[in-house]
């Protein structure tokens, strides 16, 4: 993957939607696009401050917020951490493969899953607007 491919789509994204791909949002995406691993909010300001000295938590939580809206990134529920979305441009289930070991997550589409889960919602009642599903273990390096 190439990231300054990827930045490109995603500021013809986000300008496309009317919303402003400011340098300070490229600066942490690109930071979440050069991980294989999930980054913490805080981490993520230690390195964002090596080229803005100026930046504080409320400003990374702020870019956060903006590139979460438009599906740039995910958030890790059980690990509190964000990783990047190389396809944000459609919308679609996320399934994750996160390893305890090494920290590298890997985005998967399962086939079929999101078809077996409304179909159980919908029998008792339930419509799902959303679906994230995160799965622990040992990646194929740390096995």
């Amino acid at each position: 993957m190439n990231i300054d491919v990827q930045l490109s789509r995603a500021r013809e994204y986000c300008e496309g939607k009317g919303a402003r791909f400011t340098n300070l949002r490229e600066k942490v995406y690109e930071l979440l696009l050069s991980k294989s691993s999930s980054v913490g909010a805080y981490e993520l300001l230690d390195e964002l401050k090596v080229t803005e000295s100026g930046a504080k938590p409320a400003t990374v939580y702020r870019s956060l917020d903006f590139l979460l809206e438009f599906g740039l990134v995910h958030r890790l529920e059980s690990t509190n951490a964000f990783v990047a979305c190389h396809h944000f441009d459609c919308s679609h289930p996320v399934q994750f493969l996160i390893c305890d070991n090494c920290g590298l997550v890997k985005e998967i589409q399962s086939e079929g899953l999101k078809e077996t889960l409304d179909k159980q919602a919908k029998s008792v009642g339930f419509k799902v607007s959303k679906q994230t599903i995160e799965a622990h273990g040992t990646c194929a390096l740390c096995q």
